[in-house]
């Protein structure tokens, strides 16, 4: 039986408008049309029980973004929400944000034309108008969650990511922190399930989002790759890969997973499948805020890497014996399991 929430829900229409003009490559646009628990479909057309109805203003499917004029027409809502004819709706942004203030002319990046002036709008000023009036506001992928390869150092855009640009204690006026999905790309179901669990939260049908001191999801972000990887037994017993293709752990190799934040070994990619992981790619730390600096060389072991494997190759020595012996004593059947006369399975007659 839907409950009364549930039921007014279905009837409020929430806008969600997708900014993805911030520098990046659209990976995480790309991504999310793989999601399947659930799929960006059954968000768009409300088949979840108690979802609102969707309009999803997504420059990657939206039919108006197209020749004569449709690009307009699509330009348009964000324009109403501007406005403050748009109510309520979710700010999805995608790419971090350039720094518009630390050059002379020009812009690095912008989000269609302004109608009076004929001039770029650019997606630091989008953001100046829009948050304000947004009921949420989500940073999806890296990029837009802590700037993300583009702001590197050495880059000449001065890129972050909208925590950086807003303040990491910015509130939305519904009182919601910024929500940051981070992934390069940011894993499908993790952005999908992020936004059903927000549009259930608009309509008063779920708590406030818990997230950690990153803004993550704390159910999504909580633990780390190597304690859901596939490999992690190999790392207790110190057995490690010297190469790729080998199923054992591939700490030596260059992968960062005791240390980072992610689900992708759990989840998966697409449809519990894949993940780097779990296909022999190391895991470069693309989900955390000191992605890539603190990060590369990418395929150098780890510092601190080997030490923690030295320790755990003297002591995963001594559990792969025992457990190996262990192992021997449980790989027979007992002695009594074969045809006799005499019975010696210490049981007693009843008969």
């Amino acid at each position: 039986m839907p409950t009364s929430a549930a039921v007014k829900a279905e009837d409020t229409l929430i806008h969600v408008l997708w900014i993805n003009a911030g520098l990046s490559c659209d990976g995480d646009s790309v991504a999310l049309t793989a999601a399947t628990l659930p799929s960006v479909e059954e968000i768009a057309l409300g088949a979840l029980p108690g979802l609102p109805r969707i309009a999803f203003h997504w420059p990657l499917i939206d039919f108006e973004c197209g020749p004569n004029g449709g690009a307009d027409d699509f330009l348009e809502w964000f324009f109403k929400a501007d406005r403050g004819e748009l109510e309520p709706f979710v700010l999805v942004v995608e790419g971090s944000i350039p720094d518009e203030k630390n050059k002379d002319e020009g812009y690095w990046c912008g989000f269609g034309t302004d109608p009076a002036t004929g001039q770029p709008i650019t997606t630091s000023e989008w953001l100046d108008r829009l948050t304000p009036k947004a009921t949420i506001v989500v940073a999806a992928g890296t990029c837009a969650t802590y700037g993300g390869i583009h702001a590197m150092a050495g880059n000449p855009t001065g890129a972050m990511g909208v925590p950086d640009y807003l303040g990491w204690n910015w509130k939305s006026k519904a009182g919601v922190p910024i929500v940051c999905v981070p992934g390069c790309p940011v894993q499908p179901d993790n952005l999908s399930e992020t936004l059903t669990y927000l549009l259930y939260m608009a309509t008063d049908q779920a708590p406030m989002i818990p997230l950690d001191d990153a803004l993550r999801p704390t159910w999504l972000f909580g633990a780390t790759v190597h304690e859901g990887c596939d490999r992690g037994g190999y790392y207790e017993q110190g057995d490690f890969a010297t190469e790729y293709g080998s199923p054992k752990c591939i700490v030596k190799l260059g992968c960062w997973g005791p240390v980072v934040k992610c689900n992708v070994p759990k989840r998966g990619w697409m449809d519990g499948v894949g993940g780097c992981p779990n296909v022999g790619g190391i895991c470069i730390g693309c989900t955390m805020p000191g992605f890539p600096d603190k990060f590369m060389p990418f395929m150098d072991e780890p510092p601190g890497g080997k030490l923690s494997s030295t320790g755990s190759e003297i002591y995963g020595s001594v559990i792969r014996t025992l457990r190996h012996i262990t192992g021997r004593t449980l790989d027979h059947e007992p002695q009594w399991r074969r045809p006799t006369t005499q019975l010696d399975s210490a049981a007693a007659r009843t008969w």
